[in-house]
């Protein structure tokens, strides 16, 4: 019997910097009566905008998105996921990504995803709006090749010593604006310019690093925040 939940409309937007997938994933979710795509945009300085004009109750998203067109840098997803969740508590917040870090899985999953989807796992890409069905419903799901990342227990992300939700926030801003001063970065997380550099600093010391740049390298480097993405395969 399907259930009221399944007879439901799950209006739902898009975010991937890649046009192809956008329409990739438009046109498998067209077989689902109960899907309707809202929105769709490349960039993520568009998300809160998306969020403000729609009823959306699921984003996917790609994790790699630049900021805005002007703007190549990674947009600061794990600095705006938790404020996203707080002003859209009834969204669902669905990753589909290239990158297999299981640090950065587990901050998104920390900073309120509810599924992470690995873009090469063709079988989870084919049955894309059961997954979002269920996401939707309130499940959490991680497709088979993501579960196999968060399961291995041989993992190279255990030497690193892990920062607080509070560093990756600082870090994953400073990222997208890495010419920003800590006193705009610190007017951006609503905190004191001392209470920043006290983030910094503790992130330096857990990183063994000495500067901002070395730090976000690092912690791109480690998955402890979005990657640059691979070198395209030739």
């Amino acid at each position: 019997m399907v259930s009221q939940q399944q007879l439901e409309t799950i209006r739902v937007a898009i975010l991937d910097d890649h046009q192809s997938t956008i329409d990739g994933y438009s046109f498998r979710l067209r077989e689902h009566e109960n899907i309707k795509v809202v929105a769709t945009a490349r960039f993520g300085s568009e998300i809160e905008g998306i969020l403000a004009e729609n009823e959306v109750d699921l984003l996917v998203l790609d994790i790699s998105m630049p900021t805005s067109e002007e703007d190549s840098n990674p947009y600061p997803l794990l600095y705006m996921l938790p404020k996203l969740r707080e002003q859209y508590p009834d969204t669902a917040i669905l990753i589909i990504s290239m990158h297999k870090h299981r640090s950065l899985m587990r901050a998104l999953m920390n900073a309120g995803a509810k599924g992470y989807i690995l873009k090469d796992d063709r079988k989870a890409i084919l049955q894309l709006g059961d997954i979002i069905t269920s996401v939707a419903a309130g499940g959490v799901y991680f497709s088979e090749q993501s579960y196999a990342v968060m399961a291995d227990n041989q993992s190279r992300d255990d030497d690193v010593k892990p920062l607080t939700p509070r560093q990756v926030q600082v870090l994953s801003l400073s990222a997208a604006y890495p010419d920003m001063s800590t006193a705009k970065l610190a007017d951006q997380l609503e905190i004191a310019p001392s209470t920043l550099r006290n983030l910094m600093s503790e992130s330096y010391l857990r990183l063994g690093v000495r500067n901002r740049a070395a730090a976000i390298a690092k912690a791109r480097q480690l998955g402890l925040i979005t990657p640059y993405p691979p070198d395209p395969i030739n």
